[in-house]
């Protein structure tokens, strides 16, 4: 006897996040680097390496939906280690070892989701990714009519 596959909801789509941010968190634990730090080091480098530091912070908060003093305490202790650092007043940049960090860390989560999505077909991937957008759209737009 074969059981179907659940349709999608909240509760598999969270035990997926869950599972495969559990495989990125060992990853991280080695280099010391929490979840936020790497999502910041994302953005920084997906901006050129350099980026405003509100626009930084805005970027963890709307994607991370955590409050704003969370996201500065990031990025600030980010300044502290030297993974960023501020060449003007409101902006921040990647120091070398901020750049060879995030590298690093995407070589390792790229190898990470090779694994993960090995074998599924280009289109339910186009699928989940149209569906899952959709769903993080009507969520943001629900959290912001709070």
């Amino acid at each position: 006897m074969t059981t179907s596959p659940p349709p999608v909801n909240g509760q598999v789509i969270g035990l997926a996040h869950y599972a495969s941010r559990a495989a990125l968190e060992r990853v991280l634990a080695r280099s010391g680097t929490t979840f936020e730090q790497s999502v910041a080091l994302r953005a920084v480098s997906d901006n050129g390496g350099t980026v405003e530091r509100d626009r930084l912070v805005g970027r963890l908060t709307g994607a991370l939906k955590i409050e704003e003093p969370t996201a500065r305490r990031t990025v600030d202790a980010m300044t502290a280690v030297k993974l960023l650092e501020e060449p003007t007043a409101g902006q921040v940049s990647l120091t070398d070892a901020g750049r060879e960090l995030f590298e690093s860390i995407r070589t390792a989560g790229n190898e990470i989701a090779a694994r993960l999505y090995a074998g599924i077909p280009a289109e339910d991937l186009a699928a989940a990714g149209r569906v899952l957008t959709l769903v993080t759209e009507r969520a943001d737009a629900e959290l912001a009519e709070a």
